[in-house]
Order: C-alpha cells, then sequence, then structure tokens
C-alpha cells in the first residue's frame, strides 16, 4: 500500500498558491455554464438540431476529460507549473476560436480543445491540493474545491444571463478568453511549484501504465471513480436539459433560468461544505451513502415530471436535491481516490476527472433525443446513472475491508472550512 501521507511543504510555495488553486476549479462549471442561458438562441441561429447543439456541451466534456488524463500524469513527472501555463494558454486561445466558429460543427471541435485545455486547470487543482494537503486538511480542501466550484456555477449562469441581454454567445466565449487571460496573469505572478523534483517520478510511459494498474487494481480507487462518475453524468444530463425544459417547458426567460440555475448551484455550495465537515467528523463512506440516496430522490422527481404533468416548484426542488446530492458526493469520493496516493497525485486525480467528464459527455446528448419540448429522457437518464452508482458503491466500495477510512481524519475542522 502506498504512503498515506507527505512531509507538507507549504511554507515554500507561499500563501498565494492554495487560493490560486481553488480558482482554478472554475475552468468546468465556468466552461460549462456561462453560456446555457443562450444555448437555444445558439441553436437558432446555427440553425442546428436540439441534440447536436447539446453536442457543444458533450464536446467540451470529452475535452475536458481528456485534458486532465494527458495533464495529470505529465504534471506528476514535469511539476505542476509549466504544464499548468501551457493549458492557460491554450485555453485563451481556443476560447476566441469558439466565438468566431461560423457553423456548429466547428464549434464542437473548438469546444473539444477549449475543454483539452480547461481540463488541465482541472486535474492541477485536485494534484496540487495533494501535494500541500493530508488527512483532515485534504477533505476541508476537497470540501472548499465543492464549494467554489458550486460558487463559480452561480455566477456563470447568472453572468451569461446579463450577458445576453447585451451580447450574443459569441461575445460570451470572448468573456471566458478574457477569464482565461486573468487567471493566467495571476499564474505567471504567483504559482509557485508545489511538486519538489525529488517527488516527481522519473520514467516514461512504462512507468504511467504502472501506475495506471497500480491504481486500477484497487477496488476502493475504482469504486470512488465510478461513483463520482455515474453523479456526474446526472448533474450533466441536468445541464445539458434543465434549460430547453425551464425555458422551452415552462417558458422561463433566459434571465429567470439563470436565478434557477443559481439556486441550484447555491445547493451544491452548501452541501459541499456540510459535505466536508461530515466526512472528517463522522464517516467518509456514511456521508457518501446519504450524498448517492438525495441523488436518488431527485432524478426520481424528475422520472414522475417526465410521466404526468407536474408545477414547475416540483421540477425545481427535484434538479436541487439531485444537485445538492452530488455536491455530497464529492469531498468523499475524491477522499477516496487520492488520500492514499501522494506520490502519482496527478495521475490519479486524471481518472477521477475522466471518469467525471467522460460520463457527462456520454449523458448530455441523452436527454436530446426526444426533442426540446421532453421531460422524461431527462428523467430517466439521471436515475439510471443514480442506481449504476449505488450498484458500483455496493460492489467495490461496501464491501472493501480496507482501515483507516471512516475514522475521522482530524479534529479540527473551523480552521480551515
Amino acid at each position: 500500500m502506498p504512503a498515506a501521507s507527505l512531509p507538507p511543504h507549504r511554507s515554500t510555495i507561499g500563501r498565494f498558491v492554495p487560493s490560486l488553486l481553488l480558482l482554478l476549479t472554475v475552468f468546468g462549471p465556468i466552461s460549462m455554464d456561462l453560456y446555457l442561458p443562450v444555448l437555444p438562441a445558439l441553436t437558432i441561429e446555427l440553425d442546428a438540431a436540439t441534440s447536436v447543439a447539446q453536442l457543444t456541451i458533450t464536446a467540451c466534456l470529452i475535452g475536458l476529460a481528456l485534458g486532465q488524463l494527458i495533464a495529470g500524469p505529465m504534471s506528476d513527472r514535469f511539476g505542476r507549473r509549466a504544464p499548468l501555463l501551457i493549458g492557460l494558454i491554450a485555453y485563451v486561445v481556443t476560447s476566441v476560436m469558439c466565438a468566431l466558429s461560423p457553423s456548429v460543427e466547428l464549434l464542437i471541435l473548438a469546444r473539444v480543445v477549449q475543454g483539452l485545455a480547461g481540463g488541465v486547470g482541472i486535474v492541477i487543482a485536485q494534484a496540487a491540493g495533494r501535494d500541500l494537503y493530508s488527512g483532515g486538511a485534504l477533505i476541508r480542501f476537497y470540501g472548499r474545491l465543492t464549494v467554489l466550484a458550486g460558487l463559480a456555477a452561480i455566477v456563470g449562469p447568472l453572468l451569461g444571463g446579463m450577458l445576453a441581454t447585451i451580447a450574443d454567445w459569441r461575445g460570451l466565449f470572448l468573456f471566458l478568453a478574457a477569464i482565461g487571460a486573468g487567471i493566467l496573469t495571476a499564474t505567471l505572478l504567483g504559482f509557485r511549484e508545489t511538486l519538489p523534483k525529488n517527488r516527481r517520478t522519473s520514467g516514461g510511459f512504462a512507468e504511467i501504465r504502472r501506475d495506471f494498474r497500480l491504481l486500477l487494481a484497487d477496488g476502493v480507487f475504482v469504486g470512488a471513480v465510478l461513483v463520482t462518475g455515474f453523479a456526474n453524468a446526472a448533474v450533466f444530463a441536468y445541464l445539458a436539459g434543465a434549460t430547453y425544459v425551464l425555458q422551452g417547458i415552462y417558458g422561463l426567460t433566459p434571465q429567470q433560468y439563470a436565478l434557477a440555475f443559481g439556486l441550484n448551484s447555491a445547493g451544491f455550495m452548501v452541501f459541499g461544505f456540510v459535505s466536508a465537515r461530515a466526512s472528517d467528523r463522522w464517516s467518509v463512506r456514511g456521508t457518501l451513502m446519504v450524498g448517492i440516496a438525495m441523488c436518488g430522490l431527485g432524478a426520481a422527481g424528475l422520472l414522475i415530471a417526465g410521466l404526468t404533468t407536474v408545477p414547475l416548484l416540483v421540477v425545481i426542488i427535484s434538479l436541487l436535491v439531485l444537485v445538492s446530492g452530488v455536491a455530497v458526493t464529492t469531498p468523499p469520493t475524491t477522499t477516496l481516490a487520492l488520500a492514499e496516493y501522494p506520490q502519482i497525485a496527478g495521475t490519479a486525480s486524471s481518472l477521477l476527472g475522466l471518469s467525471r467528464f467522460a460520463f457527462g459527455a456520454v449523458a448530455a446528448p441523452l436527454v436530446g433525443i426526444a426533442g426540446a419540448a421532453a421531460i422524461l429522457p431527462l428523467g430517466v437518464v439521471t436515475l439510471t446513472a443514480v442506481v449504476l452508482a449505488v450498484i458500483a458503491y455496493a460492489i467495490l466500495i461496501a464491501r472493501s475491508t480496507r482501515e483507516a477510512d471512516d475514522a475521522p481524519v482530524a479534529p479540527a475542522v473551523a480552521e480551515l472550512v
């Protein structure tokens, strides 16, 4: 079994770096959420079918997944800073390419590349966090990542709804380029390397393959990866389908949709915060079970909404419970996946990120199969994803006999969260 912790070296990298790591978590939600309020308008302008327009979401998810799979092992070998700078520069360039796309096909291609670049920031935020923290502090750090991701998810659609009043979808992609440029500037000025040379991997692809085999032989790791993947498949199905359901079926304006989306993201923040505290003080696995149950309850509500006519409030509450449940699962699954592998945190984080976005990429277009005026596919996809998460938990995590997991890792929760 790999060593569970390594000596911290935070004093050598400065106080700004942990804050910047938290900032890097915006790439996932901001890339996905900012333009969601104008997705129906984009569909019309580019003369695309609903399911084809939703492929712009899928394309970004595929890129985010593959970007992490590549950047994670590379950051274990070459350090965190150099891959991060390359990814940030590429993100700015490809965001401009998205804004200039003349057709939906070229936009889909540009979104893949944009996702590849954005995935670098996400995986390095998780891996560098493992460089700096262990034990209870690690759980609390991942809780803070979850909270900030929720905040970015609130700000993204709200900004998108506001910008939609003065700019079209192309202007929103230019705004993403500006965000990337701002983070690039902050990284150049303030990011210090978190992975010393003596802690980096030294081998080539053969060592990377050995690391992947080591991780995939660990049932708890694989279980955490699958659970987080299926949970995020449900939430990305929501991202792809909710804009059509709430605007197309229930008649919300882009601004009203942004407010409803903000409510769900607020739930994501609150329950991500609570989950980190519960995982640290109570039980990692117990908290994970609660999160899965919440996801199931929300997905069941969406399935009912697809089978019969229900008020708008029922749909909004179901979405809130589903998204909040995903937030509850995030700190425990991230901790289960990364806590035991500090020496290959980038590689471990890449598989975790791959599952989140690759599973989401599969789920997102499925909700548009029946067109923009159907809720049932959203309910079926989300509930199926939750059932698969339950199976993964039962087979790979609940049966594990690994010790030192459910016990509280550190008593001093309030000092960091």
